[in-house]
């Protein structure tokens, strides 16, 4: 009996070995598993700020975030959470909110949670909905800024509140920005000028962002791209002069034309091809995930052999992958006339150039200048572009809490630096020694991703409210007392 009873505490103690073994071997060294926290009701009340905040019209220009931002500090006033909201310029305003760990904050521990207010501009007829009335069809939240970047806003507002609600102890301050002129940027409403005039409000050692990725194929996530870096947007005006005149007596120096030749040439011009380390990584993950066909291209970018033919065809499978590879040049804008009969002294274009970290707009320009090769074109560079800011690290605490909280919330997960191709406020806050990591949290489809900035921006709601649970997850676990 007792030769019995010992036998099977000896299976079961093997047994919970095994089990104890097997969870640990699951998870990140050093850091255990924990349970996804608990939001209660915050996911689907976030469903309803977003569709408030959507319906306040934030396009930049002008703007019009001190609406938007009265609106979030109303949410937090009735949570009792201290704010402050502020006018940076006429019309124009942040929020800014401190969960604090201790009557001493210490900035280099301190989370900045991070989103902007501002949205751009619209063409409302070719919107299937109004983009501003946050309307809801077949699980879809339609509206400008969705994604861009007021679900952001949203989803930081939420975990901000849990950890109140919930009375999480905190090992580090917790600080809620929700900032102005995003999109426009260097103005006196932009970061700079929050950084500048108000750093003591939100001073941290590292912060959350927008621009990372949770990207989903039929239906299931299958990456999450941590952005570290970014790329360097500038604008160049292309100016071209002619003689101006009657439009009944063409001449072969009208400036509508010379321009034009010269954007078809800049448009079909590939600029080189170049490969920083965070963007080697993100391929070299990406093809444990991607299918047979596409990996096979994607491990070739590193064979010199074949590396031009695969180039082009990873370009051709995703913008976004091309514009990883190489600056980029787009023309946005022309302008040209002021009548129609009278041919124009000179005629413009915008290109909007999107710069890899440490590559130089000058010699960008000098490749163009050969390639149109027309003594009637010149560029100019637009002033208060962006500039270069370094990465951020891949060995920080709040990158491995990311990668750590991501393989909890999706189980079997592929992690990894990713480079944005659009500028962000992170480039200023890296500048002050910031550990800035953008993260998109919710998991979305490469089509769904494509529409920002496009036409019928959406979110699945689905996506909105897991996402708005995993960031939570990453805060929590970054931010909570051990």
């Amino acid at each position: 009996m007792v030769r019995r009873l010992f036998s099977t505490i000896s299976v079961a103690l093997l047994l919970a070995l095994a089990l104890a073994h097997s969870t640990s071997a699951q998870t990140t060294p050093g850091i255990p598993s924990v349970a996804a926290p608990n939001m209660g009701t915050l996911p689907q009340e976030a469903v309803a700020w977003l569709e408030g905040l959507i319906r306040i019209n934030t396009t930049n220009p002008p703007g019009n975030e001190l609406a938007a931002a009265n609106y979030i500090a109303g949410i937090l006033e009735k949570e009792g959470i201290p704010h402050e909201v502020i006018e940076m310029t006429p019309g124009r305003g942040i929020v800014v909110a401190r969960l604090s760990a201790s009557v001493m904050p210490d900035a280099a521990r301190s989370l900045l949670l991070i989103a902007h207010l501002d949205v751009v501009g619209v063409t409302r007829e070719k919107w299937t909905v109004d983009p501003f009335a946050a309307v809801t069809q077949n699980g879809y939240l339609y509206g400008r800024g969705t994604i861009d970047d007021k679900g952001m806003v949203i989803a930081n507002l939420a975990a901000f509140i849990a950890l109140k609600r919930n009375a999480v102890p905190l090992d580090r301050d917790v600080i809620f920005l929700a900032d102005d002129d995003e999109e426009q940027g260097g103005g006196d409403a932009s970061i700079k000028a929050v950084i500048a005039k108000h750093w003591d409000k939100i001073a941290a050692g590292f912060a959350i962002n927008e621009e990372g990725r949770v990207i989903t194929k039929n239906g299931k996530p299958i990456y999450v791209g941590i952005q570290t870096s970014e790329k360097v947007s500038m604008n160049v005006t292309v100016i071209c002069t002619g003689t101006s005149g009657h439009a009944s007596m063409p001449r072969p120096d009208n400036a509508v034309i010379h321009l034009s030749q010269a954007i078809a040439k800049i448009g079909e011009y590939e600029t080189p091809v170049k490969f920083i380390p965070e963007t080697e990584r993100y391929f070299e993950q990406l093809a444990k995930v991607e299918d047979d066909e596409t990996a096979k291209w994607i491990r070739a970018l590193e064979m010199p052999s074949r590396q031009s033919l695969a180039v082009k065809r990873v370009a051709e499978m995703s913008p976004v992958w091309n514009s990883m590879m190489r600056d980029t040049v787009a023309p946005t804008m022309l302008q040209a006339g002021v009548r129609m009969n009278v041919i124009p002294s000179d005629a413009r274009a915008n290109l909007n150039i999107r710069l890899l970290p440490g590559d130089s707009i000058n010699d960008v320009i000098a490749d163009l200048k050969k390639v149109v090769n027309d003594p009637q074109i010149r560029f100019e560079i637009v002033p208060n572009g962006g500039g270069p800011s370094p990465p951020s690290s891949l060995e920080s605490p709040l990158y491995k809490t990311i990668q750590h909280a991501s393989e909890e919330e999706f189980p079997g997960i592929v992690t990894m630096p990713y480079m944005s191709t659009g500028a962000t406020d992170s480039a200023q806050l890296r500048l002050h020694n910031v550990q800035a990591y953008g993260l998109l949290p919710f998991p979305l489809a490469e089509e769904d991703v494509l529409r920002m900035h496009a036409d019928d921006e959406r979110i699945p709601l689905d996506s909105f409210r897991k996402g708005v649970e995993f960031l939570y997850r990453i805060v929590n676990e970054f931010v909570s007392r051990k």
